[in-house]
């Protein structure tokens, strides 16, 4: 059975921090999830700030200790929670309205072109081995007024009008990325191949790829050269985004080397 330790916290600076802090954790457990209705000092990707009205989101981060998951396959663990923040959202709307969530690369949730969540990942590595992992995430539930300069915030109660229950969205993915992270793992890290796990691994490799936001069709994107027109080719295991423009060329990107160009605000 897996055991999970809870920190829970009206206010705090950063519960990505608030992990990093613990030094690897209780020894006792096999994740632990940090949770607060307030983030003082809440980062998104690259230090970007992230915008939450009190008791009104979802904001935690979850320790885990990957097995068998390399340097190089370290992205498996973004596509993880990714599947299981967007698996936990779809289930909790209309039908009619869960087909238009989808994952932005490299792993926000987008409802349309709107942003409903925001994920920052924290690796530490031993040798070539990924030894723990701070999963942080900022899931907009409750908020309906969004003054920050962010181009395109949404909430779950935007697309629906709801209110929602934080602690169940809040059980339910971390539930969820508990089951992608076995599906990507394996105890057994003395083996060289192990086809269980390279499978799991693969399943959620397409998993990931299928949920993709603009996943299909010619889309505008920005390059330090400027704008171009595109389209998603996949993601290597590595999460470099592949592109292939209208000529023809192969285009692989990094994280802040591309843009998506999103519609203007009506």
């Amino acid at each position: 059975m897996v055991k999970i330790k809870w920190h829970r916290s009206d206010s705090i600076g950063s519960t990505n921090s608030y992990l990093r802090e613990l030094n690897g954790g209780d020894p006792g457990f096999d994740f632990e999830v940090a949770v607060a209705d307030f983030q003082t000092a809440g980062r998104g990707q690259q230090g970007n700030k992230w915008e939450s009205q009190a008791g009104k989101n979802l904001l935690f981060s979850i320790l885990a200790h990957p097995t068998n998951i390399k340097a190089s396959e370290q992205f498996l663990i973004s596509e993880a929670i990714a599947l299981a923040v967007l698996d936990s959202v779809t289930q909790v709307v209309e039908p009619g309205l869960a087909g238009d969530f989808s994952v932005k690369w490299p792993n926000d949730i987008y409802w349309k072109d709107y942003k409903i969540a925001g994920i920052l990942i924290e690796n530490t590595l031993q040798g070539n081995l990924i030894l723990d992992s701070v999963v942080g995430v900022g899931l907009n539930v409750n908020q309906e007024l969004f003054l920050s300069d962010a181009p395109n915030p949404m909430s779950l109660k935007n697309i629906t009008g709801q209110d929602f229950d934080r602690n169940r969205l809040l059980e339910d993915i971390v539930n969820r990325f508990i089951g992608y992270m076995e599906m990507v793992s394996d105890a057994d890290t003395a083996s060289d191949v192990d086809v269980s796990s390279d499978l799991g691994k693969e399943s959620v490799e397409r998993l990931y790829h299928s949920r993709l936001y603009r996943r299909e069709g010619w889309y505008r994107f920005r390059d330090a050269a400027g704008c171009f027109e595109a389209r998603i080719e996949g993601v290597r295991t590595n999460g470099l985004l592949l592109l292939e423009t209208r000529s023809g060329e192969q285009r692989a990107y990094e994280f802040k080397q591309v843009q998506f160009i999103l519609p203007e605000k009506e």
